[in-house]
């Protein structure tokens, strides 16, 4: 989906406080190239591509190539020491798939990049009581329909801490198809709080998932931006799941069979998917029918 107007004050709003958060030197001058940027925009691009294009422009003035791998290291080593408990309610749940989706979508919420700006205490309480929110758009039985006769599935990552939540679906799904394989798709280089291939392997994604990155270090997945062998896997993957809202506004005019499974952050993309604020969501997009 295009940048909508709406997001310019988001976009702005991250610059100043991920220069502040980074410990930018020359703030001015990072703010000068910044705007200067911004003022020559193409609106048909998406806003994943221009907060990538920021965050190099941050790392050069940090001279720090990851100014959030601490970030990062502290909220996947929290949130894979819950991951016991996690898996012990999803298997005494009476549908564990379905509640593993479940538990990846909520954990979706844990965003600590200064455009949305969760704060712990909402990320666990929301854990607590998942139960009890609603998910808006619930494609999941398609979804499991489709991950028992598929041949490839390609899982597109998204947030540190929120990777933990994707390694218990994906070991339900590796439960329901055990011969299904599984590549996971994280950052080519590191931007804000997005996980890379570090973090999946700190969390042992690799025990479900073969561990790809895109090439590219923009928010989410930019296919004119990724490698060539990432597009390949992409190409040829019966199924994708692709987790959180920027993988949405970079993939949701794809022709392809997709699976989105996110939390709406934000009114524009709530308004894009046609659902409220604050809302889970687990949508198959409308693309080409996936048969075997």
């Amino acid at each position: 989906m295009k940048m909508h107007d709406k997001c310019l004050p988001c976009i702005v709003n991250q610059i100043v406080k991920v220069a502040a958060i980074t410990n930018v030197p020359v703030k001015e001058e990072l703010y000068k190239d910044a705007f200067a940027y911004l003022s020559n925009i193409d609106y048909d691009t998406t806003t994943p591509e221009i907060i990538g294009d920021i965050f190099a422009m941050i790392k050069k003035y940090t001279k720090n190539p990851d100014p959030y791998k601490e970030t990062r290291d502290y909220y996947n080593k929290m949130f894979l020491n819950l991951l016991p408990e996690f898996e012990k309610r999803i298997d005494q749940s009476k549908e564990p798939f379905l509640s593993a989706i479940r538990y990846a979508i909520v954990g979706n919420i844990i965003d600590f990049n200064p455009i949305h700006n969760t704060m712990l205490e909402d990320v666990l309480k929301t854990f607590d009581t998942m139960d009890q929110l609603e998910i808006a758009i619930d494609d999941s039985l398609s979804l499991l329909s489709d991950l028992k006769k598929a041949s490839s599935l390609l899982y597109l990552g998204d947030n540190c801490g929120e990777i933990c939540m994707d390694k218990l679906l994906l070991k339900k799904i590796k439960e329901i198809n055990p011969d299904l394989p599984i590549q996971f798709g994280v950052r080519g280089k590191p931007v804000v709080n997005d996980s890379v291939a570090e973090d999946a392997y700190l969390v042992g994604i690799d025990d479900y998932a073969e561990i790809i990155d895109n090439g590219d270090g923009s928010l989410g997945t930019v296919l004119t931006r990724t490698s060539a062998s990432f597009l390949d896997a992409y190409n040829k993957a019966d199924v994708v799941i692709a987790k959180g809202q920027a993988n949405y506004e970079c993939l949701s005019n794809e022709n392809k069979n997709i699976y989105f499974l996110l939390m709406t952050k934000c009114d524009v993309i709530a308004c894009d998917i046609g659902v409220a604020q604050k809302k889970l969501v687990c949508m198959k997009k409308n693309g080409n029918a996936f048969t075997n």
